[in-house]
């Protein structure tokens, strides 16, 4: 479908060990932390939800490894203050 459209994916095959390990944990904690949690009556209220919590939540508050344990705000907090 990808191909189809023109478009090239942003990861690699299968059974290759240089998949975005970064994009699988996101995934990953969006599906544990929101939808296994919620019994979404429409594919609208999906929607919002999911763009709630990334947008929200994940890209706001939520502490990342990634960032040495910090939430984004104060990583770029502590970043323009640097």
């Amino acid at each position: 479908m990808l191909a189809a459209n023109g478009v090239l994916p942003s990861m690699n095959g299968r059974k290759v060990p240089q998949d975005n390990a970064v994009a699988e944990s996101f995934f990953s904690t969006l599906k544990n932390e929101l939808v296994h949690q919620c019994d979404f009556k429409s594919r609208e209220e999906a929607k919002l939800a999911i763009q709630d919590f990334i947008e929200v939540f994940y890209n706001r508050k939520r502490i990342h490894e990634t960032l040495g344990y910090k939430s984004p705000e104060q990583f770029e907090k502590e970043w323009r203050c640097a």
